[in-house]
């Protein structure tokens, strides 16, 4: 099973709690104090993996619950802290906070209504301050200026918290409460004997949602049934389901193309496409992100018509469909591929697509019988070296 989005609520380890304790043994029946502190509570950390290919471990465990620390003890022994939570991700994956459900409003009549006074936002953010016998308050800032509002054009995902795309990166999704003092931190020349202590701070928590976006040097891109996972099959190790019908691949497959000089390409085979893929039609989105981190793209066509479909409207189309869902994917370098050449009507049409569509170079091949694929594994790999060069030369 392929999974490339799912839903999670993580929640990092709440702080041990202080400890109120006096100093006893013989001959010293009034000792002071000698409350520990509570233990740190564990962070959730995310870590970016190239040994995983999709979500499906967070599919499996979507509650994250990290360890809380342990409380204070007497004698002055503080609390073990909590042990953080290391989540494995595939490299390529983005994270968003998802927005949290508003409660609802309490019913009222409605003259109340009319004779209630207009709500003014305040900032809640202010100072914690520590009352005797471990009671937290909160000192409200007035003096601060209420949050700004959302923008209208925030996207629906909510937030986005972090893009994991290189081996070993790391980033903490939600850091853990601190511990609480003990009453030994409290001491002074005129309190004495605090019988109070802190509690331990919560750990932060949230409900997230985790997408990936597969990282590869070229993405094949075309209609159900143009011979996308025949063509990944013949330059690459991978097998891919094959069969003469449509939407025979439905999860995005990955191929490693191998160079006699022991450079390495990865290729991504995207299910195909349909008119609408921008709006999520045929779950246009689900696959039409995962082209979104190529370099380069492949625009593969099935030359001799097998689905009735001419060949130049689905160069159109396919053009269409990725400038609507991304303008910045016609602004990668791209290839067009007419597949299928061994067929009978592939020349005829082949002929009228240059007559149609002019000025876009066309290299024909034919996956099944491995004709063009030299060329093609040519072509590819001077694309992803002239977009890498372009990349380092902008970084410069």
């Amino acid at each position: 099973m392929f999974v490339d989005e799912v839903k999670v609520f993580a929640r990092a380890g709440h702080g041990g709690k202080g400890c109120v304790a006096f100093h006893r043994e013989a001959y010293r029946p009034k000792g002071g104090p000698s409350g520990g502190n509570g233990g740190h509570g564990g962070d959730i950390i995310l870590e970016a993996s190239h040994d995983l290919n999709n979500l499906i471990n967070q599919f499996y465990q979507p509650r994250l619950i990290a360890e809380s620390g342990e409380a204070g003890m007497g004698k002055g022994m503080d609390g073990h802290a909590g042990k953080d939570m290391i989540i494995k991700v595939p490299c390529g994956t983005l994270v968003w906070r998802l927005p949290s459900p508003a409660a609802p409003a309490p019913e009222t009549d409605d003259e109340e209504e009319a004779d209630a006074p207009t709500a003014v936002p305040i900032a809640t953010a202010g100072r914690p301050i520590i009352r005797s016998g471990g009671v937290r308050a909160v000192e409200l800032d007035l003096t601060q200026e209420p949050d700004e509002e959302v923008p209208l054009h925030a996207p629906s995902k909510g937030e986005l918290v972090c893009d994991l795309t290189q081996n070993g990166q790391r980033f903490t999704l939600c850091k853990g409460g601190r511990g609480g003092l003990g009453n030994r931190n409290f001491a002074t020349s005129v309190r004495q004997a605090p019988r109070f202590a802190q509690p331990g701070e919560p750990g932060t928590e949230g409900n997230f949602l985790f997408e990936l976006r597969l990282v590869a040097d070229v993405g094949i891109v075309g209609y159900p049934n143009a011979g996308k996972s025949t063509l990944l099959a013949a330059i690459s190790k991978a097998r891919p389901k094959i069969a003469p019908y449509p939407f025979t691949t439905l999860t995005p497959q990955i191929g490693i193309v191998e160079y006699p000089d022991f450079r390495r390409l990865t290729l991504c085979d995207v299910p195909g496409l349909i008119a609408g893929a921008h709006q999520n039609v045929g779950l246009g989105h689900k696959f039409l992100r995962h082209i979104a981190r190529c370099q380069a793209l492949v625009i593969l066509l099935d030359m001799a018509g097998t689905d009735n479909r001419a060949p130049w409207d689905d160069y159109k189309s396919l053009i269409e469909e990725l400038e609507l869902y991304d303008p910045a994917l016609l602004e990668k370098p791209r290839l067009v591929v007419a597949n299928k050449m061994d067929e009978a009507p592939a020349e005829a049409n082949l002929k009228n697509f240059k007559r149609k569509i002019r000025k876009v170079p066309l290299l024909p091949i034919s996956a099944a019988f491995d004709e063009g694929l030299p060329a093609f594994r040519k072509s590819i790999r001077e694309m992803v070296e002239d977009a890498e060069a372009e990349a380092k030369a902008r970084r410069a």
